[in-house]
């Protein structure tokens, strides 16, 4: 494709590095996205009416594309807050206590369970509960605290989230820029996902058990769970019928996956099937927990806390979303004018006529890219970014776009969602009540290696 670059090209190309330099050195990159987005409006408009007018057109262009994640969200973050107040997360969880009777044990349920509940409802849910219920009877049966900080955060924070099967928050902005669908990226890039993972929980537990060894299974822990948190899950009561939602609960979103299987949805429509189970549960859980007339106005409370989080999640993602959509599937409906590509396509085009590019440095670029926006502490911030290069990269290139989109989400959200860099581990930390930096020297090794392992199989892929 015969590519002439221009000053749009140049100002759009400016704002990226402007921008990238600005993750890596841990600041936020809205204001950033927000000047260059003004200055891509100028420049294509003519004018600052015309300018102004592409801002709001990127930010409206974001919101219909994360829309209905910011919803799915909300939808879930209410519920676990209807269950909380009931009493109905203790009833799901509290029978597992009866295995978590050894340390090896103790590593697999943590994280599995933290894994189960950072799928359906997000991690910051999970490390509440799983951390003031389970971590103390873990560290009863002899694991330290600080490697149930490890695998809380391994499964949640990195395993799951860097795929977000369910409510698809993640991939859902990295698909949006990459001109794919949701499905297509996970079915696409699973391998890439699972290979990391799995190198990454094995080398985890490896490194858990040699510690364990080294200690001569005395369980000296690093820290005790945060007590407070935990004296405060107990003090609340839990509601009669809270042992009914808890059989209620999975019934339905069991009944909810099945139909999704049966019907064959996907994507967006696969989303909306568990917000309304979400919503149809809040509901009753609700009504059960105070009654008809009462459940009105709770409800909306439930709602409206679940809003406030969906939207204060994606806030910063709606701004650089919007940027980044120039780059890529949304520059007609964002810059005036005829474009047959987004700006950063057309980059790469021309850079792959005038720089010939293999399968493995461009997915190690992806790799490391991902990595350096993650150093932020945010997983999501770099994902429009590393959406808008794979579509670009994989055009150009004749690459599998969703493969590339995957190893740069693995990249943002293991180092930034996160659990290599402090300021992301914290809470899991607070609350096992051990160093945030100590839980990250555990995880520095078995994250590069998977995501090591991840490029490897992308490269396989290509």
């Amino acid at each position: 494709m015969d590519i002439t670059l221009n000053a749009l090209h140049w100002i759009y190309l400016i704002g990226m590095v402007v921008i990238l330099v600005t993750m890596i050195m841990r600041k936020n990159v809205v204001v950033p996205c927000i000047l260059f987005t003004l200055l891509t409006g100028l420049i294509a408009s003519g004018s600052l009416v015309g300018a102004v007018m592409v801002q709001a057109n990127a930010l409206l262009f974001a919101l219909g594309e994360f829309g209905s994640l910011i919803l799915g969200i909300g939808v879930m973050v209410a519920m676990a807050k209807q269950m909380a107040d009931m009493g109905t997360d203790r009833f799901l969880i509290e029978p597992l206590s009866k295995f978590i009777k050894y340390p090896g044990v103790s590593y697999f349920i943590l994280g599995g369970v933290m894994a189960i509940i950072t799928a359906l409802v997000w991690p910051s849910s999970g490390v509440a509960l799983v951390g003031g219920l389970l971590t103390p009877i873990a560290v009863r049966a002899g694991m330290p605290a600080i490697w149930a900080a490890v695998a809380m955060n391994m499964f949640g924070h990195g395993l799951v989230f860097s795929l977000d099967p369910v409510i698809q928050g993640a991939g859902g902005i990295t698909a949006g820029t990459a001109g794919i669908t949701v499905a297509e990226l996970i079915s696409t890039g699973w391998p890439v996902w699972l290979s990391c993972g799995v190198v990454a929980l094995t080398c985890s537990f490896i490194a858990f058990q040699i510690d364990m060894k080294r200690r001569g299974n005395v369980c000296a822990a690093q820290g005790k769970p945060n007590v407070e948190i935990k004296e405060e899950l107990q003090e609340q009561a839990i509601h009669p019928a809270a042992k009914f939602m808890a059989i209620f609960t999975p019934i339905c979103f069991a009944l909810a996956i099945g139909g999704i299987l049966v019907e064959g949805l996907a994507g967006g429509d696969a989303l909306n099937m568990l917000i309304g189970t979400g919503v149809i549960v809040t509901v009753v859980g609700a009504i059960l927990q105070y009654g008809v007339v009462e459940a009105l106005e709770r409800f909306v409370g439930y709602a409206q806390a679940g809003m406030e989080f969906g939207i204060m999640a994606f806030t910063s993602a709606l701004f650089i979303g919007g940027f980044f959509f120039i780059g890529g599937s949304g520059v007609a409906n964002i810059l005036p004018g005829e474009y047959a590509q987004g700006l950063l396509m057309d980059w790469a085009w021309w850079l792959s006529d005038m720089v010939p590019m293999s399968e493995i440095p461009v997915v190690i670029l992806m790799a490391i890219i991902g990595g350096l926006t993650g150093l932020g502490g945010s997983g999501f911030s770099g994902l429009p970014l590393m959406g808008s290069l794979a579509l670009a990269f994989g055009t150009a290139l004749d690459m599998n776009i969703a493969v590339l989109a995957m190893v740069g989400q693995l990249g943002c959200v293991w180092i930034g969602g996160g659990t290599v860099v402090p300021w992301a581990v914290i809470p899991v930390a607070a609350i096992c009540d051990v160093d945030a930096v100590e839980v990250c020297r555990k995880n520095l090794v078995p994250t590069f290696a998977g995501l090591a392992t991840a490029c490897v199989v992308a490269v396989m892929l290509l």
